[in-house]
């Protein structure tokens, strides 16, 4: 009994391990063909989601795909993630995204603050006298809907796409891509997969406030993140059997951190985007959580670590990602990417333009058709023409030719409808002493190409300047210039009174009040597309009194001069300073002649005589902290030497200055006077912080009458010395200088406040 027990008990284990050595079987048969299915057939695709500059996690994550050799069948990204995404279907490694994005400065990516050398003479002029400008329609200010055109970020993005630039179905792009959207409209997501890819991603990454909409296929197109930041279903739905995400999206905020508006606005929008992720996190078959905890939106200075970041995130599933499809030998991808240095554009086609010309928009391009053009240059004449603000937008797009690294251009602006601006300033110097400056433009006051500006400025020595311009680009532009400068100060009399007259009173300082109204009309045009010339025609009602002379025995207020000039003159001017005030790159040249033709009866003397001037200036880097500026001016009379009140006078600081004052450390405003002169000056800026300044200069000159007819020029019997502070601010530099001349064996403190003007 108890065998037949024991032979039953063994027959039923037997059965149990055949039982499951049959299961294990069939489960290892089922899963062997899921695996030889899986290596055959599965369709990877990447979503990457939105998340500013924590996106930069991205690229650690790319890199780590590309190492293991994985082939990515499709890619769906949302803002940073569509930037980031876009740039890696088009054909850049991760390798090659980290190299890119690290060069970059993203505090000038992100603003519109463009180039000094990317604005005509005519709008850098402006952009530098004013520290508020407030733009208003039908009396009412109309505030900018963002902080950002988001130019700058299509401008790079069209260059970094340009080898792909014929592709607009994205399908087609070496990995097929798509992106996500927000009609601020409607509220609905919109799919964007095919166009202009520069211009689909950066409406991806329009993020409310911070960048303007950008409208395509009439839509009013915001950041995708509002609505759909990880676009998982949508991805699937193009096929994809596996899917990697990455997720760079905060958490919510604790009550801690909740302490400012943005910080609040941002956990409201929060709420829907975390909680639809807790649903798509489940979906995502390898799930890469990048710690950003740390970082924000706008941690662009922290990319490097980020990346690193998104590097440790992904290889954490590098288990799960060695399974995936490989390449058969490795992703092709070129080892030069990026945009050429020069194109050849072939022809230019501009839509949407109504008011301004052809004519003007290359003008402000700077571009000629079937010209070969750096893109440097070409970006340059993009800013240049978003620096007149007479355009909301300006997209473009290249299209190539039969010819290698030939292409025609297609470029579509919308004009803008705001023409009325109020500007402010305000200004303080030993000169002009204390100044408010206020200014009213008006552009397309009668023409499209217009613009009418009033600047009147109210203090100790009330000035005004008012400008009509006529843009036409290339082709000559028309202006007509007035103002009035007026000043009273103690200078040197050998400027107004001549060796006899001096003798007589006995000074050699004397209290003059200047006024002096310079009326212009001029032609301008573009010359080799960096020198500006101008030719002119103008008439100088200059006034000149002094109460410190004493005539006849009377008190009684003297007159220097009270006389009409009419001369023409012609300018040519080259500026490439990368700042105006404290340049660390570039070169300047400014020319200018003045025949003087006519004087009224006032100065019965006067004969025909011309004043010819130059300044050349050269800036250059020494340190990343530390540049230098070598700085040489000269000029000379030829004629009449009877009229004395148009010669040059050395001394004191300042920009801007009118006639022939010229600035020079260690000496009084206008205390050197001659008809002709030769200065030089060295300048070493130190920059201790970001727009923090310690300056030193030494300048020497050689001036007087008829310098350079005797050969003395070369001796510099004059030299002054400065040391100062500068910080650069919103209202323009504050500066304090302390010079010093040997020849006197005295000094004299400097102080400035403000852009002048």
């Amino acid at each position: 009994m108890k065998a037949c027990k024991l032979k039953i008990h063994t027959l039923k284990t037997k059965f149990h391990i055949t039982f499951l050595l049959l299961c294990i079987g069939i489960l290892t048969q089922a899963q062997d063909n899921i695996l030889q299915k899986y290596q055959k057939e599965p369709k990877v695709g990447l979503v990457l989601s939105g998340g500013g500059a924590k996106g930069f996690a991205h690229i650690g994550v790319l890199k780590v795909i590309d190492s293991l050799n994985i082939k990515v069948d499709y890619i769906a990204g949302t803002s940073m993630g569509a930037i980031v995404g876009s740039l890696y279907a088009s054909g850049y490694s991760g390798k090659q995204l980290d190299s890119i994005f690290r060069s970059l400065n993203f505090d000038d990516v992100i603003s519109d603050n463009l180039p000094r050398s990317a604005k005509t003479f005519y709008e850098r002029d402006n952009s530098e006298k004013y520290a508020v400008t407030l733009p208003f329609t039908n009396f009412k200010l109309k505030l900018p809907s963002a902080l950002s055109r988001g130019q700058n970020i299509f401008n790079l993005l069209s260059k970094l796409t340009l080898h792909v630039t014929d592709i607009t179905d994205f399908e087609k792009l070496p990995i097929p891509f798509f992106c996500v959207a927000t009609d601020i409209e409607t509220g609905k997501a919109i799919i964007l997969n095919h166009g202009n890819l520069a211009q689909t991603v950066t409406a991806s990454g329009a993020f409310p406030s911070l960048f303007q909409p950008v409208i395509i296929n009439d839509q009013v197109l915001i950041d995708g993140g509002v609505i759909n930041n990880y676009p998982i279903e949508e991805l699937k739905a193009k096929g994809m059997d596996i899917i990697i995400g990455v997720d760079v999206q905060d958490g919510l905020a604790s009550r801690e951190d909740l302490i400012s508006a943005p910080s609040i606005l941002l956990q409201i929008n929060n709420y829907r985007t975390i909680s639809d992720m807790v649903e798509k996190a489940e979906k995502t078959d390898i799930y890469i959580k990048p710690d950003i905890t740390d970082y924000t939106v706008v941690s662009f200075s922290e990319g490097k670590r980020i990346i690193e970041n998104g590097v440790k995130a992904a290889r954490l599933k590098v288990d799960d990602l060695k399974k995936l499809p490989k390449y058969k030998t490795s992703r092709e991808v070129e080892l030069d990417l990026i945009s050429k240095d020069s194109i050849t554009i072939n022809q230019v086609k501009i839509h949407g333009n109504n008011r301004y010309t052809r004519a003007y928009i290359l003008g402000k391009l700077k571009l000629l058709q079937d010209t070969k053009v750096s893109y440097s240059d070409f970006n340059e004449g993009v800013n240049n023409l978003v620096a007149t603000n007479n355009f909301t937008t300006f997209y473009f797009e290249f299209q190539k030719t039969k010819t290698p690294n030939v292409f025609n251009l297609t470029a579509t602006v919308e004009e803008t409808n705001i023409t009325n601006f109020l500007k402010f300033g305000v200004h303080y110097d030993d000169l002009y002493k204390s100044a408010v400056l206020l200014n009213i433009t008006r552009k397309r006051a009668l023409l499209d190409d217009d613009v009418v500006s009033l600047d009147l400025i109210l203090g100790d020595q009330v000035r005004y300047n008012f400008e009509y311009y006529i843009d036409k680009g290339f082709y000559w532009s028309i202006g007509v210039r007035s103002r009035f400068n007026q000043f009273n100060r103690n200078v040197n009399a050998k400027l107004f009174l001549n060796d006899y007259e001096q003798s007589l009173v006995g000074l050699n300082k004397i209290d003059i009040e200047l006024e002096d109204q310079t009326n212009q009309i001029y032609f301008q045009t573009l010359f080799r597309k960096d020198f500006a010339l101008s030719l002119g025609g103008e008439h100088k009602r200059l006034k000149i009194k002094s109460e410190t002379v004493v005539s006849n025995g009377q008190d009684k207020k003297k007159f220097f001069e009270n006389t009409d000039y009419l001369s023409v003159f012609g300018t040519l001017r080259l500026d490439r300073y990368d700042n105006k005030y404290y340049p660390k790159n570039g070169v300047y040249f400014s020319g200018d002649f003045h025949l003087f033709l006519h004087a009224s009866h006032f100065n019965a003397d006067f004969n025909k005589f011309s004043m010819t001037k130059a300044d050349i200036g050269y800036a250059f880097r020494i340190t990343d902290k530390l540049s230098a500026n070598i700085f040489t001016q000269g000029g000379f009379k030829i004629g009449d030497a009877n009229t004395q009140s148009l010669d040059y006078a050395l001394g004191g600081y300042g920009n801007n200055f009118i006639n022939n004052f010229i600035s020079f450390y260690g000496y009084d405003y206008v205390a050197l006077t001659g008809d002709s002169f030769v200065k030089s000056t060295l300048s070493l800026d130190y920059e201790i912080f970001k727009k923090n300044h310690i300056t030193l200069a030494a300048n020497f000159a050689n001036i007087g009458y008829g310098i350079f007819e005797s050969g003395d020029w070369f001796n510099s019997p004059y030299s002054g010395y400065a040391i100062g502070y500068g910080l650069e601010t919103f209202l323009g530099p504050i500066e304090a200088k302390y010079t010093y001349t040997p020849e006197l064996g005295k000094s004299i403190w400097l102080f400035n406040l403000g852009f002048w003007f």
